[in-house]
């Protein structure tokens, strides 16, 4: 079944905020989309009758098993095609997602196999973001937020939650990404603020909800 570029949007968008709560409202969606309820309205009817949604009354809807195998396809292009950009083109990791964006809408599955065996079949994006395999199966790394982490315990970043642009250039400046190797040297009671040393480079503090953003395995 094909898809136009507006519905695999909307499947991808849907999925995303799956992830946060169990369903889906008109308005959540239309709020993250930024569009009118009544066009999230329209686009919900093309869905359900392509068979991809699941509607609870006075709850909701969700992806039902069809509508979420379309999404993790959506999903491993997108994040394959950041993966190539920053590991094979030299992209700062702050500067790939609307790049992908637009490049995740190439559906091809040869093209997609021949990329994922190109870049040696990476598990995760520049972001941390598990990619899934070509059955759409997600492989899990458990992992905490720098905020949880005991004083002087030495960790590896593994993810960021937070992907916009801002906060990613902030990361840079701090020496951060991913399988970037840091101590988390104390942390301050007044305001939850943590003080990190990243290997090679001096110590400093980072603001409680920068540490609530960065998800680190331990080392």
């Amino acid at each position: 079944m094909n898809f136009s570029i507006s519905e695999e949007n909307y499947i991808k968008n849907i999925y995303h905020l799956q992830q946060q709560t169990d369903t889906v409202t008109t308005n959540s969606l239309a709020n993250e989309l930024q569009t009118k309820p009544a066009s999230v309205t329209d686009m919900l009817k093309k869905l359900q009758t392509k068979k991809l949604l699941q509607y609870q009354k006075y709850r909701g809807f969700k992806l039902n098993a069809s509508g979420n195998k379309v999404a993790l396809s959506i999903v491993r292009r997108h994040r394959l095609w950041e993966h190539f950009l920053v590991t094979k083109l030299g992209f700062d990791w702050n500067k790939v997602h609307d790049i992908a964006e637009e490049l995740e809408h190439v559906s091809s599955p040869e093209l997609i196999e021949k990329l994922d065996n190109f870049l040696n079949y990476p598990t995760a994006d520049p972001h941390g973001d598990p990619i899934p395999d070509v059955h759409g199966k997600i492989t899990l790394v458990k992992q905490v937020s720098i905020a949880d982490v005991a004083e002087n315990k030495n960790v590896i970043v593994s993810a960021v939650s937070n992907q916009s642009p801002e906060m990613l250039e902030l990361l840079k400046h701090y020496h951060i990404g991913i399988g970037t190797g840091l101590k988390v040297n104390k942390r301050l009671s007044f305001d939850g603020s943590v003080e990190i040393k990243v290997v090679k480079h001096a110590a400093c503090i980072i603001s409680v909800q920068v540490a609530k953003n960065i998800f680190v395995r331990h080392d």
